[in-house]
């Protein structure tokens, strides 16, 4: 069979039969569907058609980006909606917009050579890195709506773009990290050859003078590295002393100190050796390490601020009389009453006050099918309404609303969740009670036997033994053995995953879009009359696209659309093809129309939808959401590990059980709201059992941050994403399957890598207690120790 011929403008299958064509670069273009023809056609009457000759991908699908209504764009030209995100400079207004639907670089040009060929445009310049596009024109000439309508028009969707205050804080601190280490990197190598070339062991016979200087210039070059770079360390370790509580960083500040303060004796003095260049490489290793950690924690703090793309913008509010106007969220109030279009998120969680639709409710429950609503019922905010207006009475907004009861839950679970870097402080914090022990009662010792010698041994000892082998032997063998993952398709958003892996005995599995893959599809055709299957698949098809239901997208685009359709939500859809009356949906519905009784329902798997006209039945079509191909072989993974496993599912469908019996799950659940999840996970965890959670939705959150090691598939809900220690970006469930048994690897290193740090500190202590050692033998074999760690580590690169 022929390969679909791909759309011109996105690249996505253009059905049999479609009719949207163009013209671009002197040849008639098959495009699929009235969106692409639309900006294709824009881009050419602009002018800008070599956009498609200079472009490296196809461009976004215009029909896949977030829909702009008109009054709501309109919302945009009031001076007071305006206030937080556009600038005036005399009669130039200036806004940063955030543009979505960029693909390459060509976009950038087509963008920015659209807005400047418009009237009132002063610049425009994006920045393709993170699709920020700046923005100075004229208002009085072209209202802030008709920019956003422009951009549009040429198939990109924009918004004002407003930093949130905890995303920049982190960016800060990101930048700062960022410098701090580049400094000390580039000034430890210049130190590194100054100091070395006044070492005895290198003979190279300097003058007083010129050693003199090598000195001074190592001091010189080492200051910024002690005061800018390795601040932080002295922080924290001021902060620890307060509070009576030994950290790393008190032992990496003592190690620092010491070392520099020798240093300035020794360059003062000119008698002793360097210490510089240990005080370079102590900030270079430990720099790093902490940038990593730093840069895990900006990944989970923005949790909470994609809450906010699960709720419109604005809303229609109704007056006494009946009227809708459309406000800005912000501008809603409790006990008032606002109509909800079909294709519209809920604003506020509320009651139906009139109306009845299907509510697509999956990114909180995990239903990939809408729910009938009617009179009387209750709604929630950010779930979409599928089919019919409603009216509804507005109960709660804001932190009132159920999303933000998920969001405190997922607090509350982070909160619970174990850290791996406390477990590390509390280790070290005995080790360095150890040591500083041991170099008191040293120094006082020598301070007897020689009061010279005293100082150096006691900085020798507390060189030798700072425990950087020890603090880098869990990170690298982590970050090696994340780096392979991630070339797997697995992203590791915390350090502890693969260490944490390794004491998991129980697997808790979300059902859709996780060990399903979460949309509905065409599974079977079962013609009942004289019609085949192709034709009543077009006929169905032709229903089902004017539907903005998830089962509509299971029939494809039809080449046709049916007249006159109505949807009954819950029942289905009754239109007319051809000046043919048809239905689809339920038997019993699909019946009515010809009067006949309504057909059993052949089979119990899946979704059995029924088409008929007035003569009666026509097929039966059979959708169902389909299991992924490499879910039973995760599943037999985890038992060959003898773990436990449990299904705990929103969906509240036959579903649920079926999926559990062809994969041979025992303890599966429906209809868990995001309390019950978290709740069966406290229990589990009540009974000493340790949780891995895989999950895609909303609804999952919670469990995915309370879990002790949390997996979201790539295709999940960004809340979903950055509340997971780990994402499945290839959304290949055999991933997991390899990460087990690099787990058990990872570990296996990190064991060799503690026993040989602790034993080489073990080992120096006392050698460099009697005065074998000098300091800067003890700073070339900590940092031997240490290139040994990271070596070993490096092993978990290879397959």
């Amino acid at each position: 069979m022929a390969s679909p011929t791909p759309c011109y403008h996105c690249g996505l299958p253009v059905p049999a039969g479609s009719r949207f064509h163009a013209q671009v670069l002197g040849e008639t273009r098959a495009l699929c569907c009235p969106g692409c023809q639309a900006v294709a056609e824009a881009i050419v009457a602009g002018g800008l058609e070599h956009y498609y000759k200079h472009r490296s991908e196809n461009a976004a699908n215009p029909q896949s980006l977030p829909q702009a209504l008109p009054d709501e764009l309109a919302l945009y030209d009031r001076s007071d909606v305006q206030q937080p995100f556009v600038e005036q400079h005399g009669e130039l207004s200036e806004t940063c917009l955030l543009i979505e639907g960029i693909s390459c670089a060509a976009c950038g040009w087509l963008i920015e050579k659209h807005l400047r060929d418009l009237p009132g445009i002063a610049a425009a310049h994006l920045n393709l890195s993170n699709h920020r596009l700046q923005v100075r024109w004229a208002d009085s000439q072209l209202p802030l709506s008709q920019l956003l309508k422009e951009l549009r028009k040429i198939g990109y969707a924009a918004h004002p773009w407003q930093a949130d205050a905890a995303a920049e804080q982190l960016q800060r601190e990101n930048r700062r990290a960022m410098r701090e280490l580049g400094v000390a990197g580039m000034l430890w190598m210049q130190v590194m050859m100054a100091s070395m070339a006044t070492w005895p062991e290198f003979n190279i016979d300097l003058s007083p003078e010129l050693d003199s200087i090598l000195r001074w210039v190592s001091l010189f070059l080492t200051t910024p590295i002690v005061f800018y770079c390795c601040g932080q360390f002295f922080r924290g370790a001021l902060r620890d002393l307060r509070t009576r509580h030994l950290t790393m960083d008190v032992s990496v500040s003592l190690a620092i100190g010491g070392a520099y303060v020798a240093g300035i004796w020794s360059t003062v003095s000119s008698q002793g050796e360097l210490y510089f260049d240990a005080v370079g490489m102590f900030a270079l290793f430990l720099l790093t390490g902490r940038y990593l950690e730093r840069r895990a924690r900006e990944r989970t703090a923005a949790a909470t601020a994609q809450l906010v793309q699960l709720l419109p913008a604005s809303c229609l509010r109704l007056d006494g009389d009946g009227q809708s106007q459309r406000i800005l969220l912000s501008e809603l109030r409790t006990g008032e009453q606002v109509l909800v279009p079909p294709g519209a998120l809920l604003p506020a969680d509320g009651r139906i006050l009139s109306g009845q639709s299907s509510v697509d409710e999956s990114l909180l429950t995990g239903e990939y099918l809408p729910q009938p609503r009617t009179v009387g019922d209750s709604v929630t905010a950010g779930t979409l309404n599928v089919e019919g207006p409603l009216t509804v009475e507005v109960q709660a907004l804001g932190d009132a609303t159920r999303l933000s009861a998920i969001v405190r839950l997922l607090e509350r679970a982070q909160s619970e969740k174990p850290r791996l870097a406390e477990i590390a402080d509390r280790v070290a914090q005995w080790f360095l009670l150890i040591v500083l022990v041991v170099a008191a009662a040293v120094g006082l010792i020598w301070w007897q036997l020689d009061a010279s010698r005293a100082f150096w041994i006691v900085l020798a000892l507390l060189v030798a033994t700072c425990p950087c082998a020890l603090a880098l032997a869990t990170p690298t063998a982590l970050t090696a053995a994340t780096g392979s993952l991630h070339k797997l398709g697995l992203l590791l958003t915390r350090g502890h995953v693969l260490e944490g892996l390794n004491q998991i005995d129980t697997v808790i599995f979300d059902k859709t879009g996780t060990l399903t893959e979460g949309r509905l599809t065409l599974s079977a055709i079962h013609p009942l009359g004289a019609l085949d299957g192709d034709a009543c698949l077009a006929l169905a098809a032709a229903l089902e696209n004017r539907s903005e239901h998830p089962i509509a997208r299971a029939f494809g685009r039809a080449a046709q659309a049916a007249e006159q359709v109505d949807s009954m939500p819950g029942l289905g859809l009754q239109g007319s093809v051809g000046g043919r009356q048809l239905r689809i949906g339920q038997p019993a519905f699909v019946s009515q129309l010809s009067g006949q009784a309504a057909p059993a329902i052949p089979g119990a798997q899946g979704q059995w939808l029924l088409l008929g006209d007035g003569r009666g039945p026509l097929a039966w079509f059979v959708l169902d959401d389909r299991l992924r191909d490499d879910a039973p072989a995760l599943l037999k993974a985890c038992r060959a590990r003898g773990w436990q496993v449990l299904l705990l599912s929103g969906d509240n469908s036959p579903m649920v059980g079926e999926v559990a019996g062809q994969l041979g799950i025992e303890d599966a659940r429906g209809g868990m709201t995001p309390d019950a999840k978290l709740a069966e996970l406290h229990k589990l965890h009540e009974q000493g059992r340790r949780v891995l959670m895989l999950g895609d939705g909303v609804n999952d959150v919670p469990v995915l941050a309370g879990a002790d090691i949390s997996v979201a598939m790539g295709s999940a809900t960004d809340l979903a994403k950055t509340s997971a220690d780990a994402v499945l970006l290839s959304n290949r469930l055999g991933s997991l399957v390899q990460a087990f048994s690099l787990a058990r690897r990872t570990r296996k290193i990190i064991i060799e890598n503690l026993v040989w740090a602790s034993l080489y500190n073990g080992l120096v202590l006392p050698f460099a207690a009697i005065g074998w050692i000098t300091p800067i033998w003890a700073a070339l074999g900590m940092s031997l120790s240490s290139l040994l760690v990271v070596l070993n580590a490096l092993r978990l690169t290879r397959p």
